[in-house]
Protein backbone atom coordinates (compact mmCIF):
# COMPACT_ATOMS: atom_id res chain seq x y z
CA UNK A 1 0.00 0.00 0.00
CA UNK A 2 1.44 3.37 -0.66
CA UNK A 3 1.77 5.83 1.93
CA UNK A 4 1.19 9.37 2.19
CA UNK A 5 1.92 12.34 4.36
CA UNK A 6 -1.43 12.83 5.77
CA UNK A 7 -3.72 9.40 5.26
CA UNK A 8 -2.90 6.23 6.19
CA UNK A 9 -5.24 3.28 5.13
CA UNK A 10 -6.40 0.80 8.18
CA UNK A 11 -7.52 -1.95 6.01
CA UNK A 12 -11.36 -0.66 6.43
CA UNK A 13 -10.21 3.05 4.96
CA UNK A 14 -8.18 6.10 4.78
CA UNK A 15 -8.06 7.61 7.52
CA UNK A 16 -6.57 11.13 8.51
CA UNK A 17 -3.36 10.66 10.37
CA UNK A 18 -3.70 13.92 12.05
CA UNK A 19 -7.16 13.71 13.47
CA UNK A 20 -6.88 9.85 14.10
CA UNK A 21 -3.46 11.00 16.57
CA UNK A 22 -6.08 13.97 18.34
CA UNK A 23 -9.14 11.63 18.47
CA UNK A 24 -7.15 8.94 20.30
CA UNK A 25 -5.27 11.25 22.96
CA UNK A 26 -8.60 12.69 23.39
CA UNK A 27 -9.85 8.63 23.76
CA UNK A 28 -7.77 8.09 26.11
CA UNK A 29 -8.45 11.00 28.17
CA UNK A 30 -12.45 10.64 28.42
CA UNK A 31 -14.67 9.94 30.80
CA UNK A 32 -15.27 5.68 29.83
CA UNK A 33 -18.83 6.32 30.99
CA UNK A 34 -20.30 4.61 28.24
CA UNK A 35 -18.88 0.89 26.51
CA UNK A 36 -17.88 1.01 22.89
CA UNK A 37 -21.06 -1.25 22.42
CA UNK A 38 -23.33 1.73 24.10
CA UNK A 39 -22.24 4.52 21.65
CA UNK A 40 -22.05 1.95 18.32
CA UNK A 41 -24.43 0.02 16.50
CA UNK A 42 -28.26 0.40 16.12
CA UNK A 43 -28.17 4.23 16.32
CA UNK A 44 -31.25 5.24 18.55
CA UNK A 45 -30.45 8.62 18.01
CA UNK A 46 -30.72 10.58 14.95
CA UNK A 47 -26.94 11.84 14.87
CA UNK A 48 -25.13 8.74 15.25
CA UNK A 49 -21.53 9.19 16.05
CA UNK A 50 -18.82 6.78 14.55
CA UNK A 51 -16.01 5.20 15.96
CA UNK A 52 -13.59 7.11 13.43
CA UNK A 53 -14.70 10.27 12.73
CA UNK A 54 -11.18 10.57 10.69
CA UNK A 55 -12.10 8.24 7.84
CA UNK A 56 -11.32 10.08 4.92
CA UNK A 57 -13.98 10.32 1.99
CA UNK A 58 -12.88 11.09 -1.82
CA UNK A 59 -13.02 14.59 -2.77
CA UNK A 60 -13.50 14.12 -6.48
CA UNK A 61 -15.05 11.54 -8.90
CA UNK A 62 -12.02 10.12 -10.36
CA UNK A 63 -11.15 9.29 -6.57
CA UNK A 64 -7.63 10.54 -6.64
CA UNK A 65 -8.05 13.06 -4.11
CA UNK A 66 -9.00 12.04 -0.15
CA UNK A 67 -10.26 14.60 2.08
CA UNK A 68 -10.54 14.45 5.86
CA UNK A 69 -14.22 16.13 6.64
CA UNK A 70 -13.19 16.86 10.34
CA UNK A 71 -10.28 18.95 9.79
CA UNK A 72 -10.72 19.42 6.01
CA UNK A 73 -7.04 18.64 4.92
CA UNK A 74 -6.60 17.21 1.33
CA UNK A 75 -4.37 15.07 -0.31
CA UNK A 76 -3.80 13.52 -4.11
CA UNK A 77 -3.01 10.19 -4.05
CA UNK A 78 -1.73 8.65 -7.34
CA UNK A 79 -2.15 4.49 -6.61
CA UNK A 80 -0.24 3.81 -9.78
Amino acid sequence: MKETNDFFNDGFGWVCRHCHRELSRSASEGDGSHSRLMTEGEAEGKVPRLTNEALAKWADPERRTLMCPRCGITELIDIF
